[in-house]
């Protein structure tokens, strides 16, 4: 089959992609995507998150390889494999990051990407239920809604925090990101509203769009220095399909350096170590892993309005499911990670250091384990990490998992980071206004010094999803693409994913990742960009 944009991954932006080129009948648009469609009732109902989040249901669920930093404990890198990807498996939280970050990508030598250049691009994505702003749009294809039924402990989260010395902040991706407050999320009539439903299944219909589910890309054709296609491994065996125009990847910051490697394209050692014929020599393909190092602590609680497992939570959860079915309201409508924050480290900071997710129920070990009862935890992760990893192959077997090495705490640095962000969350989870809430810290109760905290660190910190820069967009020799997502030295080849980040963003990656592909579906067309955006109020440091 011939077509003339092959996009491999129905992630976040691979759906994006789908919709904007699809949009112009003249264009045969084919998206293939490992995962089956989107159907799972867990996906589309909030909360059913605690499901899909421990297990292998619409979830790659893969494992790093032993990190040091972590005494040698394998992390566990939950992504999606649906249609939707991985915002068809998040936590819904609608998060843009700092403008510092985007400045410091334009810094680096990337046209076209600074704040001011990609703030167009998201609000045209973007429904925002509360209305438009100079920050905000309406009329995208994405909803962003507050919260239907925020749980009563928020207030009380809030109000520690306020205790605490921070302000309440209304709108995270408004004018100032830093202080504490409810998260907006990505759902519609309180329902998950992933970048599938937003973006693709309103463009399933069209003529020139085929979507080829279940489906593993297994390698990229190259005729010469161009992308002309890819081989896939589908329900009925290998399958070759072309493209007249571009391949793009958009499978992810683990799996889009897979396939390259798996092709012939990447740092000579890599391949030369798995007998793979070196058809472009790329030293970046699979550098550069970034991801946020967090730590969660958790609360045991009396409260039974919070999530838990019990008798009377039992009968609770009977009952949510009746609202829920009736009005879309209540429990199940819940991100858990419904409230929280950005702090600083340091006052005359450019930008906060640390995010808190608050969590209305007791999360360890990405909910693995399970403890009886009820309670609430609080995540602290450290924004802007030193350490660099990377993605790697384990064999040549197109169907292995990727071989993930985020190498946490690398940089001593991070170390201390988060011994600092270890101590400005307690300092909030121990203030008064939580008391009614408080019960035993399951983990953290009699950790008094720091060497304590560095070791529980160590003990129990792990990602918290967000893994990026394994294609890095830049000009430098370890850079993979250029400021058009161009793969460098082959034609017809592009990358548009969170692998193209030079550098992780200060927040949550999803939206992120939907503002790159918008902005990437223009450049393809040859579309010029929005306006740049005009600040009209500089409180934007924070």
């Amino acid at each position: 089959m011939q077509y003339d944009y092959i996009i491999v991954g129905a992630g976040s932006a691979g759906c994006v992609l789908a919709d904007r080129l699809s949009a112009d009948p003249a264009i045969k648009v084919c998206l293939i995507e490992a995962g089956k469609p989107d159907r799972s009732t867990f996906i589309h109902v909030p909360a059913g998150i605690a499901v899909i989040l421990p297990t292998r249901h619409v979830n790659w669920a893969f494992l790093t390889e032993p990190q040091p930093g972590l005494n040698n404990r394998r992390g566990y890198q939950p992504r999606g494999k649906t249609l939707g990807g991985s915002s068809s498996i998040n936590a819904m939280i609608y998060m843009r990051g700092h403008r510092s970050d985007y400045d410091h990508w334009a810094a680096l030598g990337n046209d076209g990407w600074s704040y001011s250049e990609v703030l167009p691009y998201f609000k045209r994505s973007e429904n925002q239920e509360r209305g438009e702003d100079e920050f905000h749009g309406v009329g995208g294809p994405l909803n962003v809604a507050d919260l239907r039924s925020p749980n009563l402990i928020d207030e009380a989260f809030l109000k520690a925090a306020e205790q605490a010395g921070y302000s309440r902040n209304l709108d995270f991706n408004g004018a100032r990101q830093e202080g504490v407050g409810l998260y907006q999320v990505t759902q519609k009539n309180g329902e998950r509203w992933s970048a599938a439903q937003a973006f693709l299944t309103p463009a399933l219909g069209r003529p020139n769009l085929t979507v080829i589910t279940e489906a593993r890309a297994t390698r990229i054709l190259l005729e010469r220095k161009r992308a002309v296609g890819i081989v896939y491994r589908g329900r009925d065996g290998s399958a070759e399909i072309k493209a007249g125009k571009e391949v793009i990847l958009s499978a992810g910051a683990l799996q889009s350096p897979q396939l390259l490697m798996l092709s012939g394209i990447g740092p000579r050692e890599a391949l030369a170590k798995h007998g793979i014929p070196i058809l472009h020599s790329l030293p970046g393909v699979g550098n550069n892993l970034q991801d946020h190092i967090d730590y969660v602590t958790c609360y045991r609680s009396k409260s039974k309005d919070l999530f838990g497992l019990s008798f009377i939570g039992g009968l609770r959860m009977l009952k949510a499911i009746g609202e829920y079915r009736k009005h879309r309201t209540g429990m199940l409508t819940s991100n858990y990670a419904e409230a929280g924050g950005f702090l600083k480290s340091d006052p005359g900071s450019a930008a906060p250091d640390f995010q808190l997710h608050f969590v209305t129920g007791i999360v360890d070990n990405h909910a693995r384990k399970l403890h009886l009862g009820h309670g609430y935890s609080c995540h602290v992760c450290l924004l802007r990490p030193k350490s660099r990893g990377c993605v790697g192959l384990r064999s040549v077997d197109p169907l292995a998992a990727p071989l993930i090495d985020p190498n946490f705490f690398g940089e001593e640095e991070d170390l201390d980071g988060m011994v600092h962000g270890f101590k400005l969350m307690r300092e909030i989870m121990e203030a008064p206004a939580l008391t009614a809430y408080r019960g035993r810290d399951i983990h953290t109760g009699a950790i008094r010094t720091d060497k304590d905290i560095r070791n529980i660190i160590r003990q129990r910190a792990d990602t918290v999803y967000h893994p990026v820069g394994t294609c890095k967009m830049g000009g430098d020799e370890m850079a993979v693409v250029d400021s058009a997502l161009r793969i460098h030295g082959l034609e017809g080849l592009r990358v548009v994913d969170a692998s193209v980040m030079p550098t992780i963003v200060g927040g949550n990656t999803n939206a992120p990742v939907i503002m790159i592909a918008e902005k990437t579906a223009d450049m393809i067309l040859g579309r010029s960009p929005p306006a740049r955006h005009v600040d009209t109020q500089r409180k934007l440091s924070g």
